[in-house]
């Protein structure tokens, strides 16, 4: 038994390094890859196009000036980002930002970004935030202009504007191009294909017309 313990030791050294060392991106190997989202090529990340093509305009965007549309959720909420195609010299440099425009009383719903931690300053409003640690235990924060607040990398976290008449803003950094975005409720209830309802019955303690009408009011 002890001779096996000893065998593991190093494995388990090794396997601990390479979790010390794991990074949300990969470092990039040159100064920059300006995304050429031209070719139909499925790698992790964008191809670059030649160094020597390189301009000012593919390092500038103008892509969060606006608000977008917070009527295109049931819940009051827009979120545009910044990505390769619109800003193409973002392509390996590990981050992302956002601009998050509410409604009065507007929510960011329950959701999570797998491969990123998120920074958020509130610009406008007065915003309650939060998120739920691996222990189901919920860390909350009043936010008013000025302040940030951080979630933790994959993480369930919501922005909430507490205001009931006028709307909010906040602005985001992501710690990855690709941060991803799973937004619990629509998640559960309008999946392709759907998740069996008796699976979401006993998941969340309801009944077939809960789950019914919970579909039919998140559009699934």
């Amino acid at each position: 038994m002890e001779k096996t313990s000893h065998s593991l030791l190093p494995s388990l050294l090794t396997l601990a390094l390479l979790l010390g060392s794991a990074k949300a991106d990969p470092q990039p190997l040159q100064d920059y890859c300006i995304a050429d989202t031209s070719k139909p090529f499925y790698l992790n990340g964008a191809p670059c196009i030649d160094p020597k093509l390189a301009a000012s305009s593919y390092f500038t965007t103008a892509a969060l000036s606006r608000p977008g549309n917070t009527k295109a959720t049931p819940f009051g909420f827009s979120v545009k980002v910044t990505n390769v195609t619109n800003l193409p010299g973002l392509n390996t440099m590990g981050l992302t930002m956002a601009r998050v425009d509410l409604d009065p009383n507007g929510l960011v719903p329950l959701h999570s970004h797998p491969r990123a931690s998120e920074v958020t300053i509130c610009i406008k409003g007065t915003l309650l935030v939060g998120f739920v640690n691996t222990s189901n235990y919920l860390f909350t924060q009043l936010l008013r202009p000025g302040e940030s607040f951080v979630f933790p990398r994959g993480l369930i976290h919501f922005l909430f504007n507490l205001e009931t008449m006028g709307s909010a803003l906040a602005v985001s950094g992501l710690s990855s191009q690709s941060p991803g975005t799973q937004i619990a409720a629509f998640a559960a209830f309008t999946s392709k294909p759907s998740v069996p309802d008796e699976v979401l019955k006993k998941s969340f303690q309801i009944s077939n017309q809960d789950v019914t009408r919970i579909r039919r009011s998140l559009g699934g």
